[in-house]
């Protein structure tokens, strides 16, 4: 899985710094302002791969001193500050560019090398959402996309994917606006155009910093998976009753759980061993838990 997320990171950056750069001439040379929104979205996209990138690599960096639990928690914080950027300067600087355009519009001139441009975007853009698309199918596991973005702990997974089908929708806005203003001579639909691509960003923002954020605060396992920990706690014959279980994601791939366990007040119960034997089930279970704690309350009404 990180293997097919950081390949899909990188083929996303070098498109786009090649497409940013080549828009942003196309820009300059038509005039078009939702051509420059997509040369700033092109840009914002590149630095969003590097930021991406980085917080992974700091994400794995072994636990220390300071830091008893890991880094896993950087991941989620770097993801925070793109929904953060995808908002601010992509969403933000092409709704002020466009409603620009649409308060003073003025056509824009020859339009053949937008044209051009937005065919090779296009093309480029749609192979780097087919790698962003295979890495995110891998944590699909048969959930609809939605459900899948919403359960999904790792935001690189559907990062890249969000802001990939956000550039090809942005790019056909950019089309639409291109020749509206250019072969139909309605001169603010070029502004309008850049508008869409800016509210287009500032919802794909909105979706990233909102579950960046879950995780950053530490979001727990599904109620489901609990249920299921719960079953395994009194499968076992010397537990007596399982309490609450309480869980957090220190990572994409780490979870930590606590549980309160009353095991039965027998003299023939081998403490250790039943509390030995659970973490064993529930590890062979949900390979992702791997610190497990059990409640030293619980253990004291023994």
């Amino acid at each position: 899985m990180a293997g097919e997320t950081k390949a899909s990171l990188i083929a996303a950056m070098a498109g786009n710094i090649a497409i940013a750069i080549s828009k942003g001439f196309a820009a300059a040379y038509s005039g078009s302002s939702a051509m420059l929104s997509e040369a700033i979205h092109s840009l914002v996209d590149t630095a969003n791969g590097g930021l991406l990138l980085f917080g992974q690599r700091r994400s794995k960096l072994p636990a220390d001193r300071k830091h008893p639990f890991g880094r896993g928690h950087e991941l989620y914080f770097w993801s925070l500050i793109v929904g953060v950027l995808i908002f601010g300067l992509g969403g933000g600087m092409s709704i002020f560019s466009g409603w620009h355009h649409i308060t003073s519009p003025q056509p824009i001139g020859d339009a053949r090398l937008s044209y051009i441009v937005l065919g090779a975007a296009t093309l480029f853009e749609g192979i780097s959402w087919v790698f962003g698309w295979r890495a995110f199918r891998k944590e699909r596991r048969g959930r609809g996309v939605v459900e899948t973005i919403v359960g999904s702990k790792d935001p690189t997974t559907f990062s890249v994917l969000l802001e990939d089908s956000a550039a090809l929708a942005g790019l056909a806005f950019a089309f639409a606006g291109v020749y509206a203003s250019q072969s139909l001579g309605i001169a603010w639909m070029d502004g309008a155009a850049s508008v869409m691509i800016g509210l287009l960003l500032c919802c794909v923002a909105v979706v990233m910093m909102n579950e960046s954020r879950k995780l950053l605060v530490g979001e727990g396992v599904e109620s489901a998976t609990l249920e299921v920990i719960r079953a395994i706690g009194r499968a076992d014959s010397d537990v007596e009753e399982v309490g609450p279980i309480l869980t957090m994601y220190l990572g994409p791939d780490e979870v930590m759980l606590v549980a309160e366990v009353h095991f039965r007040r027998d003299p023939s119960v081998d403490v250790r061993a039943a509390a030995v034997r659970l973490t064993r089930a529930i590890q062979a279970k949900y390979p992702k838990i791997r610190r497990i704690s059990f409640d030293a309350g619980a253990l004291a009404d023994l």
